[in-house]
């Protein structure tokens, strides 16, 4: 019996560090096309297309107002925003959330990147795009190209930024605006 239940560890353990690996090394990575097509609402009810961003860096990342690593990370994002805006890098929030917890808590941090209001579809693009476990935060990196180059479930610090998107910057595209 002992045996047994030593094997079921062993065997979960394995399959959590296949997940995590797999979701470190960008393996399986979605087709651009298929990857960035969706639309959400922003926190005035305004639809948002992602389209609109073709051609910058983008830095799509999960989160919720209930999660406390996802809220701790959110002004470390609203500054390199601020930093890198100029230089072709847009961040947007996709919240699997409602609108009210939302708009709650962005009285209490003022974002000067799209907030969009997704729900149960947030869950479902964040799944398409490579979170299979379903954690948050979960971000997602996509190149001036439209690939995703990059994908981090868990919080994401200036550190990564740094080692994901700096090398980028230095790609040039004629589609940037």
């Amino acid at each position: 019996m002992k045996n047994l239940l030593l094997i079921m560890v062993i065997a979960t353990l394995a399959l959590a560090a296949g997940v995590m690996t797999r979701l470190q090394t960008g393996v399986g990575a979605v087709p651009p096309a298929a990857a960035l097509n969706f639309a959400f609402p922003d926190v005035d009810g305004k639809l948002q297309d992602v389209s609109q961003w073709q051609g910058k860096i983008l830095i799509i990342n999960f989160w919720a107002s209930w999660c406390g690593p996802c809220k701790q990370e959110i002004p470390e994002f609203i500054g390199l925003q601020k930093r890198y805006a100029d230089k072709g890098v847009q961040f947007i929030g996709i919240a699997v959330d409602d609108r009210e917890p939302v708009l709650a808590f962005l009285r209490q941090v003022e974002s000067n990147y799209p907030m969009l209001i997704a729900g149960n579809a947030g869950s479902a693009l964040s799944n398409q795009l490579g979170n299979i476990i379903g954690v948050l935060p979960f971000t997602v990196v996509v190149n001036r190209q439209g690939q995703i180059v990059h994908r981090q479930p868990g919080e994401w610090t200036e550190k990564d930024f740094i080692e994901v998107v700096e090398p980028l910057l230095a790609e040039k595209s004629d589609k940037l605006r």
